[in-house]
């Protein structure tokens, strides 16, 4: 039987100390050959959390699998700001362009409740609401109404 190790580890930077080191030592493998491979893997999402996967088979084989980031990493990453605003209705940190939320819909699509790509737009466009975020230089509730009245279909549908 496998044995299966879930850590979340910064992009790029996962070293062999805590959460990943005191995991995998007692099975006996190379934490540094995991360790490298995370790395070579998770580069992209440098600077965020990364939901890692790591299964160990009895011949003591591994194998890595990387998750997607949570939205919000992934909105703060598009918009360049560390942290997102303190009082999210009064003071904006960013403008998220509607492509990129496009694109962060796309990607996590499969771990949203959304039906379709529309749905998981709006679930992204919520949770800029929550971030103090604008949406394409509006308000992000204004998207949504937006977005219902079909004026985004033409980018939705590429």
């Amino acid at each position: 039987m496998a044995e299966v190790v879930e850590v979340l580890v910064p992009g790029g930077k996962a070293t062999a100390g805590p959460p990943i080191g005191p995991a995998l030592g007692p099975l006996g493998i190379n934490v540094k050959a995991v360790v490298d491979e995370i790395n070579k893997q998770t580069t992209s999402f440098d600077g965020m959390q990364v939901p890692v996967r790591i299964e160990v088979d009895e011949k003591k084989n591994f194998t890595v699998t990387v998750g997607i980031p949570p939205t919000t990493a992934l909105i703060k990453k598009e918009v360049n700001v560390e942290k997102g605003s303190p009082e999210p209705n009064m003071q904006i940190v960013g403008d998220l362009p509607m492509e990129a939320a496009v694109r962060i819909a796309r990607m996590k699509q499969d771990d949203m409740l959304s039906y379709d790509l529309k749905g998981a737009v709006k679930e992204v466009i919520g949770t800029c609401v929550s971030m103090g975020v604008n949406v394409d230089g509006k308000r992000p509730k204004e998207v949504f109404d937006a977005v219902d009245a079909g004026e985004y279909d033409k980018l939705l549908a590429e």
